[in-house]
C-alpha cells in the first residue's frame, strides 16, 4: 500500500503543547525589552512591574476589588500547595479528582498532612457528583483537569451559603473560562497555560473568607518560610502588593505583562473565551464527523475548551498507547504538531491545547494532519500483520 496523500495546507505555529502552551500570536523576543533586568525586584521598577501584574489580571478576570492576588513561588503547584498547607485542618475535607493533578492534592492531604478526608473519584473521561460533595467541609478539586479534558460546566452545584473553604485548581481554566469568583474561595493557575507565560510564577487568588481562615487557624503542622502568609496572626499583605515571598523572574514577570497587554488589546476575558471556544469546536466538529475517534470526556457539557483530549476508537487498533505514539512521532516529523501526546497517566491518545494563544485557523489546518497519520499508521499496521 502507499502511504496516504500529506495535506497542503500545514499550521503556521505547531506548537500545541499544554504547558508550556503557545505563546501570544506574533510573540517576538523584542517584545521583552523593558523588563526590569538586573533590577531589585523590591525596587521601585521592579514592585511597579509585580503590581500592575496583579492589577492587570484583577482588570482582565474581573476579580472582585475584595480579593487579594498574589504572585508565588513554584507555578500553580506551589500556589496549591501553599493554600492547602496554610488553611486545611480547620475542618472536615473533600478531595474531588478525575485527572492526574487533582489525584496528585489527595495524595498530599491523605500521606503528608496526614487528613482523614473524604475522596470522591472519578475516572478518566467523567467528572465526580458534585451533588453528593458536602460544602460544609473545605473542598479541594481542579476545575478544568488538564490531563482529561474534563471541566465543570459552571459553579451551580457550589452553595453560596457555604461553610467550609473551595480550593480550586483553575490553571487550565484562568482566562478562558468563566470562573464564578463568589464560589471560589482560593483560585490557583500559573502563567504557562491560557496566557503562554514562563513557568515557575504561581497566582494565590484568596476572598475574604479565605483571608479569615489565615487569620484564625493555626495548622497542626510545621510551615517551610515559601508556604507563610501571615505574620503576628495577620495576613501578609504585601505579598498581595507585589512584595513576593522569593525573587521571581523579572524577565517572566515581563512575559506576563506582555501577554496581559495583549488581551486587554483584543478585548479582554469575552475574547480570550471565545477564541478558545472557536479552537476547541474546530476539533470538535473534526471527532464528531469521524468513527474512529472521540472525545475522551463523556458529557459534551463537561468537555474542556482548553486541553482537548481524544481517544482513537478503532477496533483495528492492537495497542492503543504504541498506535498514539506512532501517531505523534508522524505529526511531530512533519512539523505540524508538537507535544500533543496524552498525558503519562492518561489513557493513550492525544492531547490538543486549544487555549487563547492558539490560533484556529492552525487548528483546522492540524486536523487533516490528524487523519493522515492515522490513516499512515493503520495501513503500517495492516502491512506489518
Amino acid at each position: 500500500m502507499s502511504e496516504p496523500t500529506k495535506p497542503a495546507a500545514r499550521p503556521a505555529n505547531p506548537r500545541f503543547s499544554s504547558g508550556p502552551c503557545a505563546k501570544i500570536p506574533a510573540f517576538t523576543l523584542d517584545k521583552l525589552n523593558d523588563a526590569a533586568l538586573g533590577r531589585s525586584h523590591r525596587a521601585a521598577v521592579g514592585k511597579a512591574k509585580l503590581k500592575s501584574a496583579i492589577e492587570t489580571t484583577r482588570e482582565v478576570l474581573g476579580i472582585p476589588a475584595e480579593y487579594r492576588i498574589g504572585i508565588v513561588p513554584a507555578s500553580d503547584t506551589g500556589a496549591v500547595e501553599m493554600a492547602m498547607w496554610s488553611m486545611l485542618g480547620a475542618r472536615g475535607v473533600e478531595m474531588l479528582a478525575w485527572e492526574s493533578f487533582g489525584a496528585g492534592w489527595v495524595t498530599d492531604v491523605i500521606k503528608q498532612l496526614k487528613l482523614d478526608a473524604t475522596v470522591r473519584e472519578a475516572p478518566y473521561g467523567e467528572i465526580v457528583d458534585f451533588a453528593q460533595v458536602d460544602f460544609d467541609k473545605d473542598v479541594v478539586f481542579t476545575w478544568n483537569g488538564t490531563t482529561s479534558g474534563v471541566r465543570l460546566p459552571d459553579g451551580a452545584a457550589i452553595p453560596a451559603d457555604r461553610g467550609g473553604l473551595t480550593i480550586c485548581d483553575a490553571t487550565s481554566a484562568a482566562f478562558a473560562q468563566d470562573l464564578p469568583w463568589d464560589k471560589l474561595d482560593v483560585t490557583t493557575f500559573s502563567w504557562q497555560k491560557v496566557m503562554g507565560g514562563e513557568a515557575a510564577h504561581g497566582m494565590l487568588i484568596l476572598s475574604p473568607r479565605a483571608v479569615e481562615r489565615l487569620e484564625s487557624h493555626t495548622p497542626a503542622w510545621p510551615l517551610p518560610k515559601i508556604f507563610r502568609m501571615t505574620k503576628g496572626g495577620k495576613l501578609n499583605e504585601g505579598i498581595f502588593e507585589g512584595a513576593t515571598i522569593n525573587t521571581p523572574s523579572m524577565l517572566a514577570v515581563e512575559d506576563y505583562l506582555v501577554a496581559l497587554d495583549w488581551a486587554k488589546s483584543i478585548g479582554g476575558l469575552p475574547e480570550l473565551m471565545r477564541r478558545a471556544d472557536a479552537n476547541f469546536t474546530a476539533v470538535q466538529e473534526f471527532v464528531d464527523a469521524r468513527d474512529w475517534i472521540e472525545n475522551l470526556a463523556v458529557d459534551s457539557a463537561t468537555r474542556s475548551n482548553t486541553s482537548v483530549c481524544l481517544k482513537f476508537t478503532d477496533p483495528r487498533i492492537a495497542d492503543g498507547a504504541a498506535f498514539a505514539k506512532a501517531v505523534v512521532k508522524r505529526l511531530e516529523a512533519e512539523g505540524v504538531a508538537y507535544d500533543i501526546g496524552a498525558y503519562r497517566d492518561a489513557p493513550a491518545g492525544l492531547r490538543i491545547w486549544c487555549g487563547a494563544t492558539v490560533e484556529t485557523t492552525d487548528v483546522a489546518a492540524l486536523m487533516p494532519w490528524i487523519e493522515w497519520a492515522y490513516t499512515a499508521e493503520i495501513e503500517a499496521q495492516s502491512q506489518a500483520a
